[in-house]
């Protein structure tokens, strides 16, 4: 953040724009209070990109439908038992919700709404200061309750009032104060840690889903390893991702390895930033980023400790793959999510057998046909995999995978090796050896794509020819 009077000017441009005018006039006519508060304000102070506006009010629900249809192309409830309906206007989203504050009754796992009728006591509600802020329309008076301009000088996340009574009203607040870690860079007051510390079991009463969309939103910022550190220091990844801490392997002075936890936080800065490289502009890839984090998550379940001083993390890459699976599964991420990060995880190791002496053709369309539409992220999670301080060694690493990708693009031009299939397809199968759909259908077309595999495309009449062979020598 700059100087307040630069930063006030910003808000000040942010509220002249049409839309907001015209939703502010309306309001007011309509004999009602109305205000742009919490993170667009935040981040027009800290000259960040305003994305989404949004606005609370006093009225209520049906009130502000009434307002706001005449002016939008479309609305609806995103949450109108919590106070909130969203509308299109001009094109762009805005969400309006009524005065409320939401307070967990210590057992449920969803919060109790209730409605407020005032913006103070609504902002002090709130979660942190720097959120808890608003700017009153039409008017355009900057409304602080809780010195939300003083912490974002400090660059401080602080809550409007007493850590623990915050976190008590909503133990979600202490996942945000990673993301927000993350998120814009700033670092939560002692407070707020001590109470993270002390009230980290509570988040147990918060639904998961909401855990999972919380962590997800800290995993998709440009730098969420500092908001991850967060999580494991408070106990919190106890709680949401008890895998991550487990990494922290106890150090001996006669057995020697690289610091695990240390190691899969850089795997994961690497990721973003062939991520970033390789697909600019695209959105930040969760599944690339998660699979970063755990992919040597069985190395605690797997550590032996040899003669020697030598530590070994024998088949970790498997078993972490069903570690990360387990969790995604009780953090009850989609299929498609649990099913990629498995199959990256597994795969991690993969490639470096291939440092070890040069892979045939078949090994590389092996490795291109197992890792199936991972392949990309796998590419990137392979070469994030690489933090050794060993300039010779990294650069003999890259060097490795610069020759592998290069494999796979020749290999490429000369036959179809993303889909890999048989020459023969099923009915052929059934054709040629006069059976119908069978065990030995399955087992005749795999045997044919095992041929395609290590030797290329055969050809229809010698893929003909190998089938009834392998059939008569059965």
């Amino acid at each position: 953040m700059d100087d307040v009077p630069s930063a006030l000017q910003r808000l000040d441009r942010l509220a002249s724009t049409p839309r907001i005018e015209t939703l502010a006039q309306a309001f007011a006519a309509a004999g009602h209070e109305f205000a742009l508060v919490g993170g667009p304000v935040r981040d027009a102070f800290l000259g960040r990109r305003v994305n989404d506006l949004d606005f609370t009010t006093d009225a209520d629900p049906d009130q502000i439908l009434a307002i706001v249809k005449p002016l939008a192309e479309a609305t609806w409830d995103v949450g109108r038992q919590f106070g909130t309906i969203a509308a299109r206007i001009e094109g762009e989203t805005v969400e309006i919700t009524t005065y409320r504050s939401d307070v967990y009754d210590g057992e449920t796992r969803r919060p109790v709404v209730e409605f407020g009728d005032s913006l103070e006591g609504d902002l002090v509600r709130r979660d942190f200061t720097v959120n808890a802020m608003a700017l009153r329309l039409p008017e355009r008076v900057l409304v602080d309750p809780s010195g939300g301009v003083e912490d974002l000088l400090a660059r401080r996340l602080a809550t409007p009032g007493a850590a623990v009574d915050s976190f008590r009203d909503d133990p979600l607040r202490m996942m945000r104060a990673a993301r927000f870690t993350a998120q814009i860079g700033f670092a939560v007051s002692e407070e707020v840690r001590e109470a993270m510390t002390a009230r980290a079991a509570t988040l147990e009463i918060v639904s998961v889903e909401r855990i999972a969309d919380e962590l997800s939103k800290l995993l998709k910022t440009d730098t969420p390893r500092e908001g991850i550190r967060l999580l494991v220091d408070t106990g919190l990844a106890d709680i949401v991702l008890p895998e991550l801490p487990a990494m922290r392997l106890e150090a001996d002075e006669h057995h020697h390895h690289k610091d695990v936890y240390e190691h899969s936080l850089t795997v994961l800065d690497q990721a973003i930033d062939y991520e970033k490289e390789r697909h600019p502009g695209a959105e930040p890839d969760l599944t690339l980023r998660i699979a970063a984090l755990l992919h040597d998550c069985g190395k605690p379940a797997t550590r032996r400790l040899e003669p020697g001083g030598v530590v070994t993390f024998h088949h970790h890459d498997v078993v972490g793959a069903k570690l990360a699976k387990k969790r995604l599964k009780a953090l009850r991420f989609d299929n498609d999510t649990i099913g990629a990060v498995y199959r990256l995880i597994e795969l991690h190791l993969r490639f470096f057998g291939y440092t070890d002496g040069a892979w045939s053709d078949s090994a590389v369309r092996r490795y291109v046909r197992d890792a199936g539409n991972q392949l990309e992220r796998l590419h990137m999670l392979t070469r994030a995999d690489v933090t050794t301080r060993n300039k010779r060694k990294a650069d003999r690493l890259g060097f490795a995978y610069d020759d592998l990708e290069n494999r796979i693009a020749e290999l490429r031009e000369r036959e179809e090796i993303d889909s890999l299939r048989p020459d023969l397809d099923g009915d052929q199968i059934q054709s040629i050896l006069g059976i119908k759909p069978s065990r030995e259908v399955g087992e005749a077309y795999r045997f044919l794509l095992e041929l395609r595999t290590d030797e290329g495309p055969l050809g229809e009449e010698e893929a003909t020819r190998r089938l009834l062979d392998w059939w008569a020598a059965r």
